[in-house]
């Protein structure tokens, strides 16, 4: 059976899945396997394809107003992709293309592998679904207990972390090159909280925060890198109120919106604190970098955090969503200690470094490749 895999990937920019499954193509092509792709076909990611050298087939998965375009029309263009390019294996990258992807596949002969990177609640329609490919892939253990206790098969369902590029995650000597960009003093300290703007990733909970932290350390200044993809109201309408919070506190001079960056490993490195306030989070990509990065982390006890942290010694302060004022006390409480920082960072550090390679990740994807295609071959 042909070794080309096809990934389907959903969307056009490079979020956390995306870069999740880029981070392992150099490892799946020194296992023998040749990538193609199906997704939008102009963007950031297809942009990164073309400079992988990953050959692209466009398939539209939304209109130009951001709704999923019907469910029938999108599975009959992937079945004639999939017909088109003969893969030996389909990958879809999301829950979203899982759920398409899997009756497709099943009708096709073809094995599938539905990779799950959200937490959220699924009709039973949608369920069956997803089970219909041959392996389902959870990006952590609470992932993928939450799904199979809305019916996901626990047989088909394994559990596969992200991994990071080590080389570009890394400690390095702050240079000041933020400060100067952003025209504060060289002994201004920054947090920062990386991620979509959106209710999840809680950016309001950090900016509640703020006023506290502030006043106890006035030095300080808060990064927000990221930007709002969903085009849904609420999500609008949660990003109106971002920025109106900043003025309403009296504190915009401390805020600062730098919108989607390429330089996430560098900020990280002039970093003092990663603050990461999500009311969910599979397993966010970020805290896996700014470990790596050996930045100290305050982040919520929530989905699969704790599975990054999970060391003998403290790694990161974890605490409990949706607590404005014990993310001020414990982020002033580390501020306040350099000494306890510097512990936490170097014990991510090693735990990045154990667990997190993108090079492992790679080699596990790989194997997952080789199962389900030996069972589909007998």
């Amino acid at each position: 059976m042909t070794r080309r895999v096809l990934w389907i990937c959903e969307y056009a920019r490079l979020n956390g899945a995306e870069r999740s499954l880029l981070a392992t193509l150099s490892g799946l092509r020194s296992s023998g396997y040749d990538v193609a792709a199906v997704g939008p076909a102009t963007g950031p990611l297809a942009e990164e394809l073309a400079r992988a050298a990953v050959p692209l087939t466009p398939v539209e998965w939304h209109d130009a107003a951001g709704r999923r375009i019907a469910l029938d029309d999108v599975r009959a263009e992937l079945e004639r992709c999939i017909g088109s390019l003969a893969p030996g294996l389909v990958h879809a990258n999301s829950l979203s293309m899982a759920r398409i992807a899997g009756p497709v596949v099943q009708s096709l002969g073809v094995p599938g592998i539905g990779h799950i990177r959200d937490i959220v609640g699924l009709s039973r329609t949608a369920i069956a679904d997803v089970n219909r490919n041959a392996r389902l892939l959870c990006v952590s253990a609470a992932t993928r207990d939450f799904h199979v206790a809305q019916g996901l098969d626990p047989d088909r369902a394994h559990v596969l972390h992200n991994g990071v590029d080590l080389e570009e995650f890394r400690p390095r000597t702050a240079t000041g090159r933020l400060h100067t960009e952003l025209g504060l003093e060289p002994t201004t300290r920054l947090l920062t909280t990386i991620g979509q703007i959106g209710a999840r990733k809680g950016q309001d909970v950090v900016l509640a925060a703020l006023p506290d932290i502030v006043a106890a350390a006035p030095d300080v200044h808060l990064l927000i890198v990221g930007e709002r993809c969903s085009q849904k109201a609420e999500t609008v309408e949660y990003e109106r109120q971002l920025l109106a919070a900043a003025d309403a506190s009296g504190l915009s001079p401390h805020v600062h919106f730098l919108g989607v960056r390429e330089d996430v490993a560098r900020i990280l490195n002039e970093t003092a604190v990663l603050v990461h306030a999500a009311r969910q989070e599979p397993l966010g990509r970020v805290l896996l970098e700014a470990a790596a990065s050996g930045c100290a982390v305050v982040a919520t006890d929530v989905g699969g955090t704790a599975e990054i942290f999970a060391t003998v010694a403290p790694s990161a302060v974890l605490i409990k969503p949706n607590n404005s004022r014990l993310l001020a006390e414990e982020v002033l409480r580390l501020l306040e200690d350099d000494e306890r920082r510097g512990r936490l960072a170097a014990e991510a550090k090693l735990r990045a470094t154990a667990a997190f390679d993108r090079r492992t990740t790679a080699r596990q994807l790989a194997l997952h490749y080789d199962a389900v295609i030996d069972t589909a071959s007998r």
